[in-house]
């Protein structure tokens, strides 16, 4: 399978880029700066450029099979685009080109999973700390819902450094009002790619959580 994992240098990134690998997986990855992915690997194609740059986007979505987005930022206390810009490039090629199938991560607490992550992220993080950052992710799965791709929305928990497991919990009705859920990156980038070879959560949007 050919594979374009946008966002690979990211902490959830890293783990599917090197996980993708171990499957076999031929995998082409858009980064800034290509010195930060660490891997080297045959089946591994590193391409310089910006996801805001849509002929470059349009560029590496060519010939492939899928697409897989961790894309992200920390640019938390500014209004942003980066998240719903991006996406919309990524649809936009992959709607040209013909490539069907998008997977891309989000979080519990967006749109309809509002409150899931918990009283502590509800209450506090959301709306004093990644409030822009949130805001721009619910206009992400908005454009991806409204798109003719084969897409599936993975809302993680809380993300944490863990190991992989390849237990745990996912579906639309994971997380909890009033503890937060937590799940590891490992974990998160198991559950994308398990979903390469699965309809369960076609144009749907799965929690993932321990």
């Amino acid at each position: 399978m050919r594979l374009l994992i946008i966002g690979a240098t990211g902490r959830t990134g890293k783990k599917l880029l090197s996980q993708a690998l171990d499957l076999n997986m031929e995998v082409t990855v858009l980064v800034r700066n290509p010195k930060k992915v660490k891997l080297t690997n045959p089946n591994l194609h590193i391409i310089q450029g910006n996801i805001l740059d849509f002929d470059k986007v349009k560029e590496v979505v060519n010939g492939q099979d899928a697409v897989l987005s961790a894309l992200g930022h920390k640019r938390f206390f500014i209004p942003t685009s980066i998240l719903s810009k991006g996406t919309e490039h990524m649809i936009q090629a992959m709607e040209e080109q013909g490539v069907k199938r998008f997977i891309c991560i989000t979080s519990l607490g967006v749109n309809d999973s509002r409150f899931k992550l918990g009283l502590y992220y509800t209450l506090f993080v959301i709306p004093f700390i990644v409030f822009f950052y949130f805001r721009d992710k619910a206009k992400q799965e908005k454009l991806i819902q409204k798109s003719k791709l084969d897409w599936t929305i993975v809302r993680p928990g809380q993300l944490t450094n863990g190991k992989k497991r390849a237990v745990y919990k996912h579906g639309a009705h994971v997380g909890n009002y009033i503890l937060t859920k937590m799940i590891s990156r490992a974990d998160v980038a198991h559950f994308m790619l398990s979903q390469l070879s699965s309809t369960t959560y076609l144009h749907k949007t799965p929690g993932v959580v321990y």
